[in-house]
C-alpha cells in the first residue's frame, strides 16, 4: 500500500482536525460552563495551538531521530515535557493577559490544570505515535523500493551474463566454417559473412527484456537457420508450422535461437545423414506454444542427461521474466526413430 500522500494535503487535514476540536470545545465551554463566546473561544485556540504546536515540534523530530522499539519510552518522557510546557505557558498567557479579572474563568482554570495537563498529554502523544507509524512505515517503503530495484539489477544484469555467454559459441562456429569455405567456396563464405553480419545486428539491437511477436522472431531466426545450412549443407532441414492466431503472439526476444541450437547439436552432431528439425507453434490456454523436435541416436546421443547450457539458459531466462520454472520441458518419444522434444509455454498477457 502506497503512502506517497502529497504534503500539502497533510498539512490541510492537520489545520482541519484541529479547527474542527477547536470548535467542538469552544460549544462545550460555552454551553457547560456558560463563558461568553470570546472566553471559550480563545480557552480552546490558545491550548490547542500549543498542543497543535508541540505535535509539530514531535513530527520534526521524528522526521530525523526515529526511536527503536525499546527506546520508545523516550517518546513517552518527550511527550509530557510538552504536554506540561503546555500547560504551563497556556495558564501563565490566560492568567496574566486575557482574562485576569475574570473569577469565573480564573476559578475554572486553576481546577483544570491536571485535565489540561492530561489532554494535552494525550494529543501530543497521539500524534507522536501517528508520526512514528509514518516515518516507518515510509522508511520501510523505501526499504522495500532499494531491494526491488536490487533485485531487478540482478536480473537484468543475469539475462545480459546468460546471452552473452550463448553468443561467443555460435559466433566461434560460424567463423571456423567461413575459414574453412574461404578457400574452396569463396562465394559462400561471402554469402555467409553477411549473413553472420545481418544475424549479429539484430541480436545486437534487441533487448532481453523486450516481447517480440512471433513472426518477428522467427524471421530473425531464419537468418540463424541460413547460417547452419551454409555449415552443414544438405543434412540440416527445417519444417516450420505455424497458425495466423501465434504469429501475432509475444514471446521474449532471441528465444528460440539456443533452443533450435541445441536441437542442431543433438540431432547433427553424432549422426552422418540428413535429418529434419521440427519447429511447430500453436496456443492452448492463452499460452503460446512452441515445439521443437529433432531426431538423436541413443547411442550417441544422452539427451535425456540434461539439456546443455543453451536450455539450461533459457529456462533460467524464462524463470527471470515470468516467476516460473515449469515453461520449458523436454521429452523423448519413439523407439525406432527417437525423437527428442523441447516444449516452451509463454503466458500472454490477457
Amino acid at each position: 500500500m502506497s503512502l506517497k500522500i502529497p504534503a500539502r494535503r497533510i498539512v490541510l487535514a492537520y489545520i482541519a482536525w484541529w479547527i474542527l476540536l477547536v470548535g467542538l470545545e469552544t460549544y462545550a465551554l460555552a454551553t457547560s460552563f456558560e463563558f461568553h463566546w470570546t472566553v471559550a473561544l480563545t480557552e480552546a485556540v490558545d491550548l490547542n495551538l500549543l498542543i497543535a504546536t508541540a505535535g509539530y515540534v514531535m513530527f520534526n523530530l521524528l522526521r530525523y531521530y526515529q526511536p527503536s522499539a525499546k527506546n520508545s519510552f523516550y517518546l513517552a518522557i518527550e511527550s509530557v515535557v510538552l504536554a506540561i510546557v503546555c500547560v504551563v505557558v497556556h495558564h501563565y498567557l490566560m492568567t496574566k493577559y486575557f482574562f485576569a479579572d475574570n473569577v469565573a474563568y480564573q476559578a475554572y482554570l486553576s481546577g483544570s490544570t491536571v485535565l489540561h495537563g492530561l489532554f494535552a498529554w494525550l494529543m501530543i502523544a497521539l500524534i507522536s505515535v501517528l508520526s512514528w507509524m509514518w516515518f516507518y512505515m515510509q522508511e520501510q517503503q523505501a526499504t522495500e523500493k532499494r531491494e526491488q530495484d536490487a533485485q531487478k539489477l540482478a536480473r537484468e544484469a543475469e539475462l545480459a551474463s546468460l546471452r552473452q555467454q550463448l553468443q561467443p559459441h555460435f559466433l566461434f562456429n560460424s567463423l571456423n566454417s567461413i575459414s574453412a569455405l574461404a578457400g574452396t567456396r569463396p562465394e559462400e563464405a561471402r554469402k555467409m559473412i553477411q549473413q553472420l553480419s545481418d544475424f549479429l545486428r539484430g541480436t545486437i539491437k534487441r533487448d532481453d527484456h523486450l516481447l517480440v511477436s512471433l513472426e518477428e522472431e522467427l524471421k530473425h531466426l531464419q537468418l540463424y537457420l541460413d547460417i547452419e545450412k551454409v555449415r552443414f549443407g544438405h543434412r540440416l532441414r527445417t519444417e516450420i508450422e505455424k497458425d495466423d492466431t501465434s504469429l501475432t503472439m509475444k514471446l521474449p526476444s532471441l528465444l528460440l535461437q539456443p533452443i533450435v541450437e541445441n536441437a542442431i547439436k543433438f540431432g547433427l552432431y553424432d549422426t552422418t545423414g540428413e535429418i529434419t528439425i521440427r519447429i511447430t507453434a500453436g496456443t492452448e490456454d492463452h499460452h503460446l506454444v512452441i515445439a521443437v523436435e529433432n531426431p538423436f541416436d541413443p547411442a550417441t546421443s544422452q539427451p535425456r542427461q540434461g539439456t546443455g547450457f543453451g536450455l539450461t539458459a533459457v529456462q533460467r531466462r524464462l524463470d527471470l521474466l515470468y516467476a516460473r520454472n515449469d515453461l520449458l520441458t523436454t521429452k523423448q518419444d519413439g523407439n525406432e526413430n527417437p525423437i527428442f522434444t523441447t516444449l516452451v509455454r509463454i503466458p500472454q498477457t490477457l
